[in-house]
Parts: structure tokens; C-alpha cells; sequence
């Protein structure tokens, strides 16, 4: 455990020593939550929406660029070929990378929250605001295979390209800026296929807003999903390193 705690310690030095990811993962969703609560938005419902939603885009910028672009940047400085035949297990380096995420993506969450509870006049109870928290801090790690699979498929420049265009096709689909009900037919279809839009869903349950599908439906697919993710990025791990 002590190799763990090490490798997790080196992970969260890296990222406060990188203010160019830490500035835009932490900062932005804070900015745009308070932009489109507090200065476009006067109805408690669409607080309420906007809290389950952003918190789900908070966790998704950590996962899909921290980690996917970290290792995609280590993979081409050979870093990954050093762990290979380092004594410490592989499966710490993940390790390490996804609680390092979980911790950014905590950072992102509170002045969300914060701003939720004091400025947005938000009343939810001590339940609720634990399962939120527990809904949003998870979507990170369906965010995280995703960005593990591009860092190990593309380069680093490839995986900022890649990313930056799957980052905002999952906000965008997912509705966590739009609500998806507003979109056309196709859109619709199309955000069912999103692991973002299945946790906006399931954040929204926690705060007692109604969506599409029931938890237990949007859990199952979620958990599927992940499934799927995960052979994805086994599959990149054996090709790609």
C-alpha cells in the first residue's frame, strides 16, 4: 500500500505543478455554473438542473483531459515502458491516476456546491446533497476509461485534439449545458448513447427533478457502459504501451 500511496502523492504533485490543467478543469465549471445560475437564470427548477448538470461536466474535465492526455503525454516520453518493468504492479499507476482525478474533481465540485447553497438559494437536504456528491465524484470514472482509451490509442497531440472534441460532444449531447428534452429528434436518439446524459439523469433523481428514465434504468446502462469502456482501454493498454 505504501508503493500506492507513493505513486498517488507523485500524481497529485504532477498535476499542482501543471497550473495549465489545473486552471481551465477546476476553475471553468465553477465560472460557467455561476454564469448561467445566478446571472441567466431566475427560476429555483432550473438551479436545481444546472447543479445536477454541471456537476456532472465538473467531473468529466479532471477524467477525460488529466488523465487521458497525462498518459498519452507519458506514453510518448517512454514512461509507460519504465513502469512496464518497474517492481511496483501497473494497476497502481491507474490506480493512482483515477483517485488523483476523484480528488480534482472534488476541488471542482465544492465552490459549485457552495455557490448552489449560498447564492443560488437552494435548499436540499443532507441526503440529497450526499447522493449528489456520490452521483457526480463516480462520473468520473466512466470519463476516466474514456480518457485512459484516447491516451493510449493517439499521441499527445492527438489525444488533445480527440479529447477536446468528445469533451464537448458529451456535454453538448449529454445536455449538461442544454437541457436534452430541447434538442431535435436525432439529437435525442443520439444522447441516449452518452454516458454523460445517464448520469445527468441519475444527479437530477438525487435533487427530486423528474427525468426520462428511472435511476435504476439510467444505473444499468451506466454500469454497462463502463463495461464496455473498460475492454476498450484493456484493449488500448495491450496495443497501446
Amino acid at each position: 500500500m505504501m508503493a500506492l500511496k507513493n505513486e498517488i502523492g507523485a500524481e497529485i504533485l504532477k498535476a499542482i505543478r501543471a497550473p495549465e490543467f489545473i486552471a481551465p478543469t477546476l476553475l471553468m465549471p465553477c465560472a460557467f455554473y455561476a454564469l448561467f445560475s445566478l446571472v441567466f437564470n431566475n427560476s429555483t427548477n432550473n438551479s436545481l438542473y444546472l447543479l445536477a448538470t454541471y456537476g456532472v461536466f465538473a467531473a468529466m474535465g479532471p477524467a477525460i483531459f488529466g488523465f487521458g492526455i497525462g498518459i498519452a503525454t507519458e506514453r510518448d516520453r517512454g514512461w509507460l515502458q519504465l513502469k512496464q518493468i518497474a517492481p511496483t504492479p501497473a494497476y497502481y499507476y491507474i490506480a493512482a491516476k483515477l483517485v488523483t482525478t476523484m480528488l480534482f474533481a472534488a476541488c471542482a465540485l465544492m465552490p459549485i456546491y457552495l455557490i448552489a447553497g449560498f447564492a443560488s438559494d437552494i435548499t436540499l437536504t443532507q441526503s440529497n446533497w450526499v447522493s449528489l456528491f456520490a452521483v457526480h465524484i463516480s462520473s468520473a470514472i466512466p470519463f476516466a476509461l474514456i480518457g485512459l482509451s484516447l491516451g493510449l490509442m493517439f499521441s499527445t497531440n492527438g489525444a488533445i485534439a480527440v479529447s477536446n472534441i468528445i469533451f464537448l460532444s458529451l456535454a453538448i449531447f449529454g445536455g449538461l449545458w442544454v437541457p436534452a428534452f430541447v434538442f431535435s429528434s436525432w439529437m435525442q436518439t443520439l444522447a441516449l448513447f452518452t454516458p454523460s446524459y445517464h448520469l445527468a439523469e441519475l444527479a437530477l433523481s438525487t435533487v427530486n427533478a423528474t427525468g426520462e428514465y428511472t435511476p435504476i434504468t439510467n444505473l444499468l446502462t451506466i454500469t454497462m457502459m463502463s463495461i464496455l469502456l473498460t475492454v476498450l482501454a484493456i484493449w488500448a493498454w495491450s496495443k497501446g504501451h
